[in-house]
């Protein structure tokens, strides 16, 4: 809808300047006045131009500071709402004599226009090295921090920058010489600087500054500090120890810092020092100064008084940093432990004596930092747990916190136990933790698994105590179906693949009795073996009345069963996996073995815990996929009818990701697509109610069909208002949706089976065109409900489908993982209506159209979008108002705008209501179109909550003007 020109004044300023052009300048007012008609996307070509033209002049004939800013600013937003001026103002400002005026303000705007100009065409500008020294040496302290700020956007020498930053860091001005430094630091590479002493004289003034009043400028300079000291560490192997242990020191200063950003900085910084003198490193750890530190080897040709300022600095910073009252400090200082405990044995196992004690820590991000040190340093098998600390490592098993209980399941898995007493508490705390969280069974069953068989010898010493136990009684009756039961039963089968000759002594009727619980166990083991392998191994087990933990062979009887070969799984790896080609390989005398090859090092076992790459490793993303590999699990719940508990375990996983989304702006999109995709799990789980044959639900057809439109609305959101997804993610939203179909298809008494049917076979047409681009292997249930599409398609739309296949189908489908990687970006909307609640109303005229005025936010919308406001009153009468996006900003993740939206249908009232919201089409071609006139060609998925505008009559003009 065209907005109002303004008014005739400012085009009269313009004529006026035209036909005046030996006038100084038009006002700063008029100027301001001007900017409507530049922004305003229905003004005319010839008016534009005719703005150009006196902006042209204004900025050649006025001398006034003020409107020449106004100018500038105004030629800037020209270029960017009509970039077929980008050019001729590109021009005009490079022409003018600004840029070598004496004002350094004007010349810096001057250049803000021409680099935004050119950042939008992809060319830089030039600008000589001269002119940048010239005009960072001017009076303004603003323009100044300006151009050591944005100097990357100018082809400035690296020497002449390097120059310049390290001569502003000594400027008054505090702004200036943080600016200064964070320049210093984009500049610490081998590539850009190659001489020592200038390295080492970046690096002794970043020193410097470590004492500096202002909290920011500290917080710089101690990221310049590590920086450049890190280059001077790597510059020579002779000296190489030397310059650690100084930079060391020098950050150890700053973990007592007044300001907790700057003791942040500090801490992480740390934690990229590699190698640091084992004498200062312990020191760390201890508030007294040790005797050994105060020798201080690696500066033994520093003065005695220098050397005990070094040792103070040092000790005991990192109990300091652990004990700090923010969480920032304390989670920082868990992260440097990952890197510092690998360069001394001594020093790990000191400080694992202080991470145990931060497990009692009240922040959840800092009791999920230290666990991931831990397994750090289990990982490198420098985690040796003691008695003393398995009360409080296990305990961690029993935390509300689901991130936490399967960080300490995960150390478990690596970590060398002791002694028998250790590995009891292990276990008793394992199943403990099984009996409790019954969802969490395979990944409590893997970490069974895993240390039984990094415990051989524990192992079988606990099963031969507890065999009884495992007994049936003596009615016959199986038991195993209890949790301690099968979770022993998970411990008995790994004694064969520990080390040693001592898993003979486990009884073999223990591997049948484990072939009961086939199905539960081999979904634990996938990373160690398939079903069928499984089968086969407890097959020979429970045949064999002594066998080795390295191998063991089928006897000749059962020639249907192939002979395993176990060597390799007594790896302390992990990540195990079968050869390439079929796991059966036949050896020369015929017998098949099994062969089993590690693939991964200890450290990308560590990593991968979800299949995903190495550089999307963040906790937050760990902790989302955890609960999302949680919310597979619960599948058999929902087949079973349980829908009160699978609720009850959907609101738990919600208020935990809740966390996430406070706590990290970084991922606010992954964490919307898992609370989206809970609300989908959640709103299957009651449509699945309805199809449970020994459920007899009191609701009507029409119930089923309000759910299944409210799955079906869902999961066009899940498409719609997330960008970045992968042909996997887009793949399983498009396998729900198919499922919703064939929900609906499936039922005798449901409506719209023909609009179903074409839905369904669109979306499966959809499917097939994206498994043609790339390697992923079809589900069962996307096979099957193609072929099913298939014969639908070959007869017409209008014959009646039979629901039975379509049941049949259901069937085929199983829930799978979802997992993110950080890369999720959110679609959505924020609309504000000012001043206008139940008390303030806007006014309106009967029989005239009414602006309302919104404040419009959109968040990672590009212009290809089709937006649309859909305003509707009580009667659900509704009209809708195209946003076209290219007259509103540019096409960054965030579009902020005000944008009058006109309301046509006015009701014969005093004062009414309108619901308004933001609705975006759905672009995809299987999405069906509508018929709507003056509306949208497609459905809307809307992008925020309906706001209430409140609008009535204003009562301050008469009823007669009312009348006329």
């Amino acid at each position: 809808m065209d907005r109002d020109l303004p008014n005739s004044s400012c085009e009269q300023s313009i004529r006026s300047s035209s036909e005046n052009p030996a006038e100084d300048s038009l006002s700063p007012e008029t100027l301001a006045s001007l900017r409507s008609l530049v922004i305003t996307p229905s003004t005319p070509d010839t008016t534009i131009s005719s703005i150009f033209q006196t902006l042209t002049r204004s900025l050649q004939l006025s001398r006034d500071p003020l409107v020449l800013h106004h100018t500038l600013k105004l030629l800037s937003d020209l270029a960017s709402y009509r970039p077929s001026l980008s050019s001729s103002v590109s021009e005009l400002v490079r022409s003018h004599a600004l840029l070598s005026s004496d004002s350094t303000r004007l010349a810096a705007e001057s250049l803000d226009v021409l680099a935004s100009i050119a950042e939008r065409e992809g060319t830089p500008v030039d600008l000589d090295d001269r002119s940048f020294v010239s005009l960072c040496f001017g009076p303004s302290v603003s323009v100044r921090s300006w151009l050591l700020r944005n100097a990357e956007r100018f082809r400035i020498g690296p020497h002449v920058l390097l120059t310049t930053f390290l001569g502003f860091t000594r400027d008054p001005y505090p702004y200036v010489r943080k600016t200064a430094l964070d320049g210093l630091v984009g500049l610490s590479k081998p590539s850009v600087v190659e001489d020592l002493d200038m390295i080492q004289a970046c690096y002794c003034r970043a020193v410097e500054l470590l004492l500096d009043t202002e909290d920011y400028v500290r917080s710089a300079a101690v990221r310049a500090v590590s920086a450049w000291g890190l280059m001077l560490v790597a510059f020579n192997l002779k000296t190489k120890l030397y310059w650690s242990d100084n930079l060391f020191v020098k950050l150890c200063s700053m973990g007592r810092d007044m300001s907790m950003e700057v003791r942040v900085e500090a801490f992480d910084a740390l934690g990229k020092i590699e190698i640091v003198s084992v004498d200062i490193l312990l020191q760390t750890l201890s508030k007294r100064v040790l005797g050994t530190t105060k020798e201080m080897g690696s500066f033994g040709q520093c003065p005695a008084a220098e050397v005990e300022r070094s040792a103070s600095s040092v000790a005991g910073v990192l109990v300091h940093g652990l004990e700090d009252e923010f969480y920032e400090v304390r989670k920082s200082t868990c992260h440097s432990l990952r890197t510092l405990t690998i360069i001394s044995a001594e020093f790990s196992e000191k400080a694992l004596n202080l991470l145990m004690d931060v497990l009692n820590d009240d922040s959840m991000f800092v009791r999920l930092q230290a666990l991931e040190t831990m397994l750090h340093m289990a990982t490198y098998g420098l985690l040796k747990v003691q008695g003393t600390h398995m009360h409080m490592f296990l305990g961690s098993l029993m935390d509300g916190n689901m991130s936490i209980s399967s960080a300490t399941r995960k150390i478990l898995k690596l970590v060398k136990l002791p002694n028998l007493e250790t590995f009891k508490l292990s276990v008793d705390g394992l199943i403990d933790n099984l009996e409790r969280h019954p969802q969490d069974e395979a990944d409590i069953f893997s970490v069974l698994f895993h240390i039984g068989r990094n415990h051989g010898k524990y192992g079988v010493s606990i099963i031969n105590e507890v065999f009884e136990e495992m007994e049936p009684p003596s009615e016959g009756k199986l038991g195993f179906d209890t949790a301690r039961v099968a979770a022993l039963l998970v411990l008995a089968i790994s004694a064969p693949l520990s080390h040693g000759q001592h898993a003979c002594n486990i009884p073999p009727i223990i591997f049948s009795y484990a072939v009961t619980l086939l199905g539960r166990i081999s979904v634990a083991l996938t990373d160690v073996m398939n079903q069928d392998t499984l089968l086969a191994y407890l097959s020979q087990c429970s045949r064999s009345t002594r066998f080795s933990a390295m191998e063991f062979n089928l006897r000749e009887d059962k020639p249907h069963l192939p002979a395993v070969t176990i060597a390799s799984l007594s790896h302390s790896s992990n990540e195990i996996n079968s050869t390439v080609g079929s796991p059966f390989q036949q050896g020369e005398d015929g017998a098949a073995n099994l062969q089993y090859q590690a693939i991964r090092e200890p450290m990308e076992v560590a990593s991968l815990h979800f299949g995903y790459p190495l550089e999307v490793q963040d906790e937050v993303i760990r902790s989302m996929n955890l609960i999302l590999a949680k919310v597979k699990d619960i599948w058999p719940l929902i087949q079973s009818g349980f829908t009160n508990e699978v609720l009850r375990v959907l609101r738990s996983f919600k208020e935990e990701l809740a966390t996430f989304a406070s706590g990290s702006l970084r991922f606010v999109g992954d964490v919307a697509f898992a609370l989206q995709y809970l609300q989908v799990v959640k709103q299957l789980a009651k449509v699945w109610e309805h199809f449970l044959p020994a459920r007899k639900l009191c609701s009507g057809m029409g119930e089923l069909d309000i759910a299944l439109g409210k799955l079906e609305t869902s999961l066009r959101e899940m498409r719609s208002r997330f960008t970045g997804l992968s042909l996997k993610q887009e793949l399983q939203i498009l396998e729900l949706l198919l499922l919703t179909f064939t929900l609906r298809l499936s039922k005798v008494e449901s409506c719209c089976q023909v609009a179903s049917l074409k839905k369904l076979s669109t979306t499966a047409s959809h499917v097939e065109s994206i498994l043609k681009l790339g390697s992923i292997e079809p589900s069962n249930f996307m096979s099957e409900v193609s072929k099913l599409s298939y014969l639908t398609r070959t007869s017409s739309f209008g014959a009646p489908c039979d629901p039975f296949l379509f049941k049949e189908l259901l069937k085929y489908f199983s829930l799978e993982q979802f997992v993110v990687f950080g890369t999720i970006g959110h679609i959505k909307a924020e609309l504000v209506v000012p001043d206008n609640d139940a008390e303030n109303h806007l006014p309106f005229v009967p029989r005239l159209p009414v602006g309302i005025p919104c404040e419009i936010t959109l968040h990672n919308i590009c212009s290809e979008n089709k937006v649309w406001v859909r305003m509707t009153m009580d009667d659900e009468s509704t009209q809708f108002v195209f946003l076209d996006l290219d007259h509103f900003g540019s096409s960054d993740e965030v579009r902020k705008f005000t944008y009058v939206v006109p309301f046509y249908r006015i009701p014969s009232a005093l004062s009414f209501i309108l619901r308004i919201c933001i609705g975006m089409e759905c672009s995809f071609e299987d999405v069906p179109s509508v018929k709507r006139y003056g509306g949208p060609d497609r459905e809307l998925t809307y992008l925020c909550q309906e706001k209430e505008v409140h609008l009535s009559m204003r009562y301050s003009l008469s009823k007669a003007q009312y009348i006329k």
